[in-house]
């Protein structure tokens, strides 16, 4: 699939400086790119190679000036990343309404019902009463358990599972190896020191345009639901524990891990190897920095850091001070003997 400089100005806003026939079949990094592909230019450290590329098109800043003569075409919007980002998804959108049909061989129930120009993958297996939408992508090696619903235009990718009664909205995108509804970890404490399993009977609910990684694990609720409101991303290998729920526009970096019943606000951000204890409240807005450990309520819009996670502002000022004590030992040692030579003087 090729695109001309002219169709991709289109697609973004853009100016073109150049020649607006000029095709392109794939992409490459400006540093890389050879005749035929398309790039892009955002960061300064880079400029250097726009001189020396061989890409075809690249799409950069409206302010940016040449200091040298550039043989690609340009295209010039008000911000190249976020441009180049859009035309990502744009044609990755393309090449995904390209799938359609259904594969041979695949399990799909009597019962089960789906909408217009879906693509149903070799080894899918589609459970009683399951509902899918229309432009659904499910790709194979797909589980989708009984009484499952999907919402328009979402994409599940290769291995996903997805167990009964969980709920997926529109335009969602979950990646391989995720699993969806899997039991949440409830057990009770006996007598005799074993434990006795608490039926999980929830489910989990999805709302619209959420992004999953691969390999995520989002347990169902003990009872109600397991709630990743609209707009939420979730990185790769996540744990979701039964009956969180993320609030919309929320992202959680990667290997973090949100124990039972904890509330998520909106716009949070989260970063890699987090922990997050249960029964806790994450207001709004809140920011917790990478292996951070969260063992109480974090205020709307606040910051944390540290294990166990404190104001970050003030975190730094201990690891500064922390760093410091070396010195500040062996100055004391100094002011000690100081203090007896004196002392032994007088």
């Amino acid at each position: 699939m090729t695109f001309t400089a002219s169709q991709i100005a289109a697609m973004i806003n853009g100016h073109i400086e150049g020649n607006p026939d000029v095709a392109v079949a794939n992409f490459g990094k400006i540093e890389e790119a050879r005749e035929g592909q398309l790039s892009f230019l955002a960061n300064p450290k880079y400029e250097e190679y726009l001189y020396e590329t061989r890409a075809s098109i690249i799409i950069v800043n409206e302010a940016l000036e040449l200091k040298k003569t550039v043989t690609a075409t340009l295209v010039r919007v008000k911000d190249a990343y976020s441009a180049f980002a859009t035309l990502l998804g744009k044609y990755q959108e393309i090449m995904q309404q390209q799938l359609k049909g259904i594969q041979e061989p695949s399990y799909i129930s009597k019962t089960a019902r789906y909408g217009a120009d879906v693509f149903i993958g070799a080894f899918a297996y589609l459970g009683e009463n399951v509902r899918i939408g229309n432009h659904v992508k499910i790709h194979p090696n797909t589980y989708i358990g009984d009484n499952v619903a999907i919402g328009d235009h979402t994409i599940i990718h290769a291995g996903v599972k997805i167990m009964h009664s969980c709920i997926i909205g529109n335009q969602v995108t979950i990646h391989a190896g995720t699993v969806i509804g899997s039991d949440g970890f409830g057990f009770a404490p006996q007598a005799d020191g074993s434990f006795a399993k608490v039926p999980q009977i929830g489910n989990v609910v999805i709302e619209d345009q959420v992004e999953i990684g691969a390999n995520a694990t989002i347990d169902r609720a003990t009872i109600g639901s397991t709630i990743i409101r609209s707009g939420a991303k979730l990185d790769n290998l996540i744990q979701i524990a039964h009956n969180v729920e993320i609030g919309s526009s929320t992202v959680v970096a990667a290997q973090a891990g949100i124990s039972g019943s904890t509330k998520v606000g909106r716009g949070v951000m989260i970063g890699g190897q987090v922990g997050i204890v249960g029964h806790l409240h994450i207001g709004d807005g809140a920011k917790i920095n990478a292996q951070s450990g969260v063992s109480k309520n974090i205020e709307p819009g606040k910051a944390v850091t540290g294990s166990p996670a404190y104001d970050y502002t003030s975190a730094l000022r201990s690891q500064a001070l922390s760093r410091r004590l070396p010195d500040l030992e062996k100055r004391m040692k100094e002011l000690e003997e100081e203090l007896c030579r004196l002392k032994k003087e007088g």
